[in-house]
Formats: C-alpha cells, sequence, structure tokens
C-alpha cells in the first residue's frame, strides 16, 4: 500500500458515513446514491495525485456537490430537450415551476458567491455547521478551537452572509430602525 492509498483511507474514507447521509438529504433518486458516493471517492483520489487537499472532509463534500449538480445540469439538457419535443406537439405548459427552479439556482448561486467572500476559517466554520451539518463539538474538535469560538464564527458568518446577500439596502434599513429606536426611547423619558 502506497501513502497516497494510505492517506485516501485515513483521511476521505472514514468520512462514509456523514458523506453518505450528505447526500441522501440532498439527492432525491436514493438509487443513485452509491453511485455519487463512488463517483466523489474516484474525483477525491485522482485530484489528490496532483496535491493533496488542506482539508480533506471539505474537499470531499465539495466533490460530491459539484458532482450533484453536474448531475442535475446532465438532467436540465435532457428536460430542455423534452421541452423542444413538446412545443413541437404544441402541449405548452404554464407550469410556474422551471421560474422557481431558475430562482432557487439564482440564490444559490448568490449564496455561494457570499460564501467566496468571508474570511477562511469562518467560512470553514460555517460550511462545517451549516453545509456539512456536524455539531459545534465536532467542529471544535477538527479545527482545535474551542466551541465558543465555533459559535462565534458561525454568528459572525451568518451575519456577514446576509449583510452580502441583501446588500447594503439590508444594512442601511436596519440602521435606520436602530436610529429610530434610539429617538423612540429619547422621546419617552
Amino acid at each position: 500500500m502506497n501513502a497516497l492509498d494510505r492517506w485516501f483511507i485515513d483521511e476521505i474514507l472514514v468520512h462514509e458515513p456523514a458523506l453518505t447521509r450528505f447526500l441522501k438529504r440532498r439527492w432525491s433518486d436514493q438509487a443513485e446514491i452509491a453511485d455519487l458516493r463512488q463517483e466523489s471517492y474516484a474525483r477525491a483520489y485522482h485530484a489528490a495525485r496532483k496535491a493533496l487537499p488542506l482539508y480533506p472532509k471539505s474537499h470531499l463534500f465539495g466533490i460530491a456537490r459539484n458532482l450533484m449538480i453536474d448531475r442535475l445540469r446532465k438532467a436540465k439538457v435532457v428536460a430542455i430537450d423534452a421541452v423542444a419535443e413538446l412545443e413541437a406537439l404544441q402541449l405548452v405548459s404554464d407550469d410556474p415551476c422551471a421560474e422557481r427552479h431558475l430562482q432557487g439556482r439564482q440564490e444559490l448561486a448568490r449564496l455561494l458567491a457570499a460564501l467566496d467572500q468571508l474570511p477562511p476559517r469562518c467560512r470553514k466554520v460555517v460550511e462545517m455547521r451549516k453545509i456539512e451539518q456536524l455539531s459545534q463539538r465536532e467542529i471544535a474538535l477538527a479545527l482545535g478551537i474551542s466551541e465558543n469560538t465555533v459559535e462565534h464564527q458561525v454568528v459572525k458568518g451568518m451575519r456577514l452572509l446576509a449583510g452580502i446577500i441583501h446588500g447594503r439596502e439590508a444594512r442601511g434599513q436596519a440602521e435606520a430602525e436602530r436610529n429610530e429606536r434610539g429617538r423612540d426611547r429619547k422621546a419617552s423619558r
């Protein structure tokens, strides 16, 4: 057994239960879970040949997430072909599901862009807590920080994400509300 195989067993395969839960929560076709997990392993191993990731578990979960996105894209290509065939048959649907799906994808893209703007440790903690759904204790142990720090980083990250996603309008509105409450308190004295 070579060093890469040992690394793979010690750093990737140990996350099989968590990866399986992650995939089951996010993928509707339960029959494909084993395939998604296996493909995630294959891609993680292949990527590790070039360079070992700094955070193997996050790397593995990122691969799994990207795999699901790739499969959805491929499924959408099929759906587009099916829509073209339906239009040829003049069977047009006014179902708003496609609109909601597009809106959801746009919101996800905004969230991912916002995550990229977080400080590195804050981002890591938020991903581990909100995406991988690890407990504060598990995160603290994995990163070598206190549970209190984990809690503060999650709160900080969520506030920053909200500010980034909702932009200056939300910050300006919140500031205006705080100023108004302050004026109300002064007037009631």
